[in-house]
């Protein structure tokens, strides 16, 4: 009998201590995103600025997404994976830090902007790490866990962040976040083993992805459609103080909801993917559009806007693993720029929607106008996926499972 091969350390049942110090920095990651949304009176009063302009601080974050996702991942692209870990974690903490010292306006749009940077190509690495940390029959599993961080600081980080700004100042949550990011990044360093690298790694290899059409169209779908999630998520705590009649207090347990909503939606889009992919996202979207629909009616009492957020929440988030398994079935064989591009997507639409909401609320139109304009980016994005859908069944596409986007990549070679 021949002895059992040497454990792979970078491979185990569920990656352990590593894939908590990859939720860390995701955690971090959610908490300044979304709770910029929540301190956006707060911060306006603070700088002296409007309220919709203090929106564009969402869309020139979401900017640095879009831009750096997919210039930093081909920078890294043959870097050591754990360095580069701990190096985009490093830049995201500067930039809350920058963001926390600002003296003005402009110098916060900047930082903003700087601490955009590293969040797509993050997950982009971050995705295929947590897989390669994992055993193949546990690697979708590894992944997820990577992105509860996400889930999570919209129940805990983004309440805890809006209530701690109210009460003792934006800049005292913006330094929290620079703590938790240390404390990524340390344990990125601590407990993330030296990771494989993949032999054809480069940007001439992750590009040849997107020579695929329906890559584009899904890219699109996201960008359209999940801009209507964020046109009213940017500007949820001034429609809920002045519309829904909450206090300022109370805003923050509705925030929490959301999160419990984007959870529900997480696990539900997740499950709903596995069993039925394109109809799974058309039905997504209609359903969000829906729920944005109705927000405008149902915002002007405490009660029912309570219910429309988490239903906001569940629908919006079930777009999201629907529309990242799809983008990662189109590129399978390059997934990790695949997947810090869809982060990017995600961010495109996010100041896109931020900036229309921010439109309709400078030309008067009421606080329930950025649901509206919601509402109907989400049908346009209903629309890009039945398009995509069609050309699909005509061209006899192949309904791959997300995992097979990393399972099924060449086997790598040791740094």
């Amino acid at each position: 009998m021949r002895p059992a091969p040497p454990a792979d350390p970078t491979r185990s049942e569920g990656g352990g201590p590593a894939l908590a110090a990859l939720a860390v920095t995701a955690f971090a990651i959610g908490t300044t995103e979304f709770a910029a949304m929540g301190l956006l009176p707060h911060i306006a009063d603070g700088l002296h600025v409007s309220i919709p302009r203090a929106g564009w601080l969402v869309s020139l974050y979401a900017l640095g997404v879009v831009i750096g996702a997919p210039l930093l991942t081909a920078l890294c692209a043959r870097l050591p994976r754990k360095a580069v870990l701990v190096g985009l974690t490093g830049l995201f903490t500067v930039g809350n830090l920058l963001c926390a010292i600002a003296p003005n306006f402009a110098f916060l749009a900047a930082a903003r902007l700087i601490t955009g940077l590293p969040h797509g190509a993050f997950f982009g690495a971050g995705a295929v790490a947590a897989a390669e940390l994992a055993a193949p029959h546990r690697r979708a599993r590894a992944v997820s866990v990577m992105f509860s961080g996400l889930t999570v600081a919209n129940i805990l980080g983004v309440p805890a962040a809006t209530l701690l700004g109210q009460q003792l100042g934006w800049r005292a949550a913006m330094l929290v976040v620079v703590a938790i990011g240390g404390l990524g990044a340390a344990a990125i360093a601590r407990f993330v083993p030296p990771l494989p690298s993949h032999p054809q790694a480069g940007l001439r290899h992750e590009l040849s992805a997107f020579r695929s059409g329906q890559l584009w169209l899904a890219l699109a779908t996201v960008v359209v459609g999940c801009a209507g999630l964020f046109a009213c998520y940017s500007y949820i705590t001034p429609l809920l103080t002045e519309v829904s009649g909450f206090a300022d207090g109370s805003v923050t347990l509705v925030l929490a909801l959301f999160g419990v909503g984007f959870t529900i939606g997480n696990a539900v889009g997740g499950w709903a993917a596995d069993r039925a992919l394109r109809p799974s996202i058309c039905a997504a979207f209609l359903l969000m559009a829906l729920a944005l629909g109705v927000f405008a009616v149902t915002a002007h009492t405490e009660w029912s806007a309570a219910a429309t957020v988490v239903l906001i929440g569940v629908f919006g988030f079930a777009v999201v693993p629907t529309v990242q398994t799809l983008v990662l079935q189109k590129a399978r064989n390059a997934p990790t720029l695949a997947s810090a591009t869809v982060q990017g997507a995600f961010n495109l639409g996010n100041a896109q929607g931020a900036w229309l909401g921010g439109l309709a609320l400078s030309a008067g139109w009421g606080w329930t106008s950025p649901t509206l304009v919601g509402a109907g980016l989400a049908l346009a994005g209903c629309a890009i996926a039945t398009v995509s859908w069609a050309v699909d069944r005509r061209a006899g596409g192949p309904a791959a499972a997300v995992a097979g986007a990393v399972v099924e990549a060449p086997q790598p070679v040791p740094n």
